[in-house]
């Protein structure tokens, strides 16, 4: 049995498909089915079941993936004992929403890429969440505080959002001087049933009446409809406020949430993710303006 095979084999137990462990890895589909194969004929026994969305574990690929986990965590121990007086190397993989992935955390990193030329930075922006804890991600910034699972948790910081609009868009529509004007104005939201949170429901916190016509699931996607004139969205204040061409409505709206960092308790003492963590501590220390608005 060998530990690359294994790794292989984590990466699918994670991902749940072939094709997006591969591309997580950096290989082909055929090369993690051919390491597979080898991994269950080296041991005797079926690790997966091939169902409709993928590949799902076995009772033996279960037991398996515990042991295999153990033997991970080894590793990283040996990993982070090799690099307390080195230059740092290897990756360390950060999962985000969106919103704060791509306009707060991607403009800075150059300056940690540039403190460390050797660290590789997977970030992964996107709507929804890897886990930290099956090992999916070395740090999560997540919207929700998690309550259960081999997990360091903690508050990052507040975050606020508002209202905006288009400046010429507002201009040919009218101001908009109260919540009762929103009524008549075309919103832009989220998709009801779609909210990978229910910390993304704004709306209705601010007027239960409102109701989106415009609704995506990206909120790049609903910034880029507010900037083309097509309605009124919340936005977070670091994205809203850092568009020239957009308005804040109603400065007593306003609505605060969190963000929590998120890490596995065996590996948050890896000096690759303690210095990504004490990076964009500083980073978050030092933008509280566009954060808070």
């Amino acid at each position: 049995m060998r530990w690359d095979d294994l790794k292989h084999f984590l990466a699918v137990a994670r991902a749940g498909q072939l094709a997006r462990a591969a591309a997580q890895l950096g290989v082909d589909a055929t090369t993690v089915g051919r390491r597979l194969r080898r991994l269950e004929r080296a041991i005797g026994q079926t690790l997966f079941e091939q169902g409709k969305d993928g590949q799902a574990l076995t009772e033996a690929g279960e037991r398996l993936r515990e042991r295999a986990e153990a033997m991970e965590r080894q590793v990283r121990e040996i990993e982070t004992g090799a690099e307390g007086g080195a230059e740092l190397s290897g990756s360390v993989r950060i999962s985000a929403s969106e919103g704060f992935g791509t306009w707060f955390v991607a403009p800075r990193l150059p300056a940690l890429a540039e403190a460390h030329p050797r660290l590789i930075v997977d970030l992964v922006a996107s709507s929804g969440f890897l886990n930290p804890s099956r090992r999916e991600a070395d740090v999560a910034i997540l919207l929700d505080r998690p309550r259960k699972g081999p997990l360091f948790v903690r508050k990052l910081t507040d975050y606020r959002l508002r209202l905006y609009g288009a400046r010429d868009w507002l201009a040919a529509h009218g101001p908009v001087a109260s919540r009762a004007d929103l009524r008549r104005l075309p919103l832009i939201g989220y998709v009801p049933d779609l909210l990978y949170s229910q910390e993304l429901s704004y709306l209705t916190e601010i007027d239960p009446a409102l109701q989106p016509r415009l609704r995506s699931t990206s909120i790049t996607a609903q910034h880029r409809l507010v900037a083309a004139g097509a309605g009124v969205a919340v936005l977070p204040c670091f994205m809203g406020d850092a568009d020239p061409m957009l308005v804040r409505l109603l400065d007593e709206v306003a609505v605060t949430r969190s963000f929590w960092l998120v890490t596995h308790a065996d590996t948050r003492r890896s000096a690759r993710v303690g210095a990504f963590v004490e990076w964009l501590g500083a980073a978050v220390s030092a933008g509280q303006a566009e954060l808070m608005g």
